[in-house]
């Protein structure tokens, strides 16, 4: 199996598996396991920032806010004015919890 196959493959899995747990420690302790702990940080703060984006935050504000470049901040604003954006649709799912 090509490498580039066998790694949709692995995303698929894990995607599948974390939509069939709904135990939220458990996910919480798997992605301790799978993630270096600067790993972990850089997808919190990914999270958070789309989800200052949609509160109406400035980049500029959000950057000083995580320390972070106004490049990354760009992508998830762009992400998330997409049609269909797997963003606004957590962020929905977000706000149901």
């Amino acid at each position: 199996m090509e490498e580039k196959q066998a790694q949709e493959e692995g995303l698929e899995e894990i995607c599948t598996l974390l939509a069939s747990t709904d135990d939220a420690q458990l996910i919480k302790e798997f992605f301790g396991c799978l993630f270096t702990p600067s790993e972990l940080q850089d997808m919190i703060k990914r999270w958070l920032l789309v989800k200052e984006i949609d509160k109406g935050t400035t980049q500029r504000e959000i950057a000083r806010m995580f320390s972070m470049s106004l490049c990354k901040i760009t992508r998830g604003s762009k992400e998330l004015k997409k049609e269909g954006s797997a963003f606004r649709i957590m962020l929905d799912k977000a706000t149901l919890l």
